[in-house]
């Protein structure tokens, strides 16, 4: 019985990549999988499979023969990086989704599903934004820690709403007259803290599910994604 392993973006909020690592990994088609976490993906070869310098091919690095095993380290909608035992020894390099195999027939359909999500919860993330469909985890690198956490236990799983509250400092002042001139001034009375707006999330199992804005400037568009992939491997 295949056994399905949740390989998501899930610990992103835990996993993290170095300063010298994010500045390698800082192209913005190609998904790294070391930063978005998970358990690592093995792939084989079936065919020998041709290893490039980079995702647009260039300097040629070798090739895995058929049936090694190759862990993927990234990929675009086009090509995968991996790192395996190459001929003259273990290399990393850029490879055709073609020559390789998985425990799961539909792995190139389901990989190119989460690199497209990445893709999707990267602008989200950089706009500060939320969608349904997101993690928690992703949630929590979009807006930070949440003002409020509520969590709810029940028979179908776990439940909980997280409430960001956008607040603002007011200024109310009153006005008094001089008794000598009669002259009327502005006077700083108090400061209270005002909300200004609100976001809550709610979640089911750790995807969220629902999301209510509440605003002055009425209500916002709210996007969907799809959920965290589900690979068969």
């Amino acid at each position: 019985m295949k056994m399905l392993i949740q390989t998501l973006l899930m610990s992103t909020a835990l996993v993290m990549a170095s300063p010298a690592e994010s500045l390698l990994n800082s192209d913005p088609d190609v998904v790294y999988m070391e930063e978005v976490g998970g358990k690592a993906i093995e792939l084989l070869v079936i065919k020998p499979a041709t290893i490039f310098a980079s995702k647009k091919g260039g300097r040629r690095l070798g090739a895995y023969p058929v049936d090694t095993k190759v862990t993927l380290l990234a990929m675009t909608d086009k090509g995968y990086k991996v790192q395996g035992m190459a001929k003259h020894g273990k290399v990393s390099g850029w490879v055709s989704p073609k020559n390789l195999a998985s425990k799961d027939p539909e792995f190139v359909e389901n990989l190119k599903k989460f690199y497209e999500r990445e893709l999707a919860v990267r602008e989200l993330i950089s706009k500060n934004e939320v969608a349904i469909g997101m993690s928690s985890e992703e949630v929590f690198r979009s807006l930070g820690e949440p003002t409020r956490k509520e969590s709810k236990i029940t028979k179908d799983g776990q439940t909980g709403k997280w409430s960001y509250i956008d607040t603002e400092e007011v200024k109310h002042y009153t006005y008094v007259t001089d008794p000598r001139t009669g002259n009327t001034f502005r006077q700083l009375s108090h400061i209270t803290t005002e909300e200004k707006g609100k976001v809550e999330v709610d979640f089911e199992k750790g995807v969220v599910t629902a999301i209510s804005k509440m605003e002055d400037k009425g209500p916002g568009k709210v996007r969907v994604i799809v959920p965290p992939v589900i690979f068969g491997f």
